[in-house]
C-alpha cells in the first residue's frame, strides 16, 4: 500500500549562501503580514465535494443552481405583477389588509428558500487519508493474501437492536442510517430526502424543515394571489364587462 506524505518546503536560502546576511537586510515582517503567513487552510477551501461557498465558507449550495435562480425570478416577477396591477383596486375598493398579508407571505417564501438554498443539508466530513488507510490495514490483516477492497456493509448494535451500515467508496466511510451519497453533490448528507433542482441544494437533516416550510407557505401565497386576481377581475367586469377589464388589466 503507498503511503502519501505531505511534507512542508520551507522556502529560503540554502546553507553557505549568505543567509545570515539577507535576513538582515530584510526589513521585518509587519504583524498583518505574519497572520497571513500562519493562516491555515479552512475545511471548506480543501473541500472535496462538488459544492459552492460563499461569504468565507458560511454559505453552501451545489453547482448546478441554474434552476434555483429560475425559481426565485418567478417568485418574484409573479408577486411583482400582483403589487403592482392589483393591489392598488383592490386597497381602494375592499381593504388595505390585502397587500399587508400578501407582503408577509412574499417575505417569509423568500426567506424559506434562501434558508433551503444556502444551508448545509447535513454533509459528513469524509475519512483522512489516515482513516482510510487504517481501514483498509484491518480488512488486509483479517486474512487472506491480497488487496481486498473495504466490505459493503457493517452491522453495529445501536440501543439493542442490530442496524446496519452501507461502506460509501467516495467518502471511504461507513455511512449512518439513513444516509445516502447525492451523486450530484458527490457528499454522503444525514438524512438525505432528495437532491432538489429548484432550490439549488440537497435537501437533508438540517434544512428539510425549511425547505417544508417553503412549500408550506408558497402554497398558501399561490392560493391567495389566485383569490385576490378573481376577486379583481370579477369586480372589474360588473362595471366595464370582462372583455374590457381583461384589455385594462392584462398583466392580471
Amino acid at each position: 500500500m503507498n503511503v502519501c506524505e505531505y511534507r512542508q518546503i520551507a522556502l529560503g536560502p540554502g546553507p553557505g549562501s549568505g543567509s545570515s546576511a539577507t535576513s538582515q537586510a530584510q526589513p521585518p515582517a509587519s504583524g498583518k503580514q505574519q497572520q497571513q503567513q500562519q493562516r491555515r487552510r479552512r475545511k471548506w477551501e480543501s473541500f472535496a465535494g462538488k459544492n459552492r461557498f460563499f461569504c468565507d465558507g458560511r454559505l453552501i449550495s451545489g453547482r448546478q443552481s441554474g434552476a434555483f435562480y429560475l425559481t426565485l425570478g418567478l417568485i418574484v416577477g409573479t408577486s411583482g405583477l400582483f403589487f403592482g396591477f392589483d393591489c392598488p383596486y383592490l386597497t381602494e375598493n375592499l381593504t388595505v389588509a390585502i397587500p399587508i398579508i400578501a407582503g408577509l407571505l412574499f417575505v417569509f417564501v423568500l426567506s424559506t428558500l434562501l434558508h433551503t438554498s444556502f444551508t448545509d443539508p447535513g454533509i459528513l466530513p469524509r475519512s483522512t487519508p489516515d482513516e482510510a488507510a487504517n481501514l483498509e490495514k484491518q480488512i488486509d490483516n483479517s486474512g487472506g493474501s491480497g488487496y481486498r477492497p473495504p466490505p459493503r456493509t457493517k452491522e453495529v448494535l445501536i440501543n439493542g437492536q442490530t442496524v446496519k451500515l452501507k461502506y460509501c467508496f467516495s467518502c471511504k466511510m461507513f455511512r449512518p442510517p439513513r444516509t445516502s451519497h447525492c451523486s450530484l453533490c458527490d457528499n454522503c448528507v444525514e438524512r438525505f430526502d432528495h437532491h432538489c433542482p429548484w432550490v439549488g441544494n440537497c435537501v437533508g437533516k438540517r434544512n428539510y424543515r425549511f425547505f417544508y416550510m417553503f412549500l408550506l407557505s408558497l402554497s398558501f401565497l399561490t392560493a391567495f394571489i389566485f383569490a385576490c386576481v378573481i376577486t379583481h377581475l370579477a369586480l372589474r367586469s360588473q362595471t366595464v364587462g370582462l372583455l374590457n377589464t381583461l384589455q385594462e388589466t392584462p398583466a392580471s
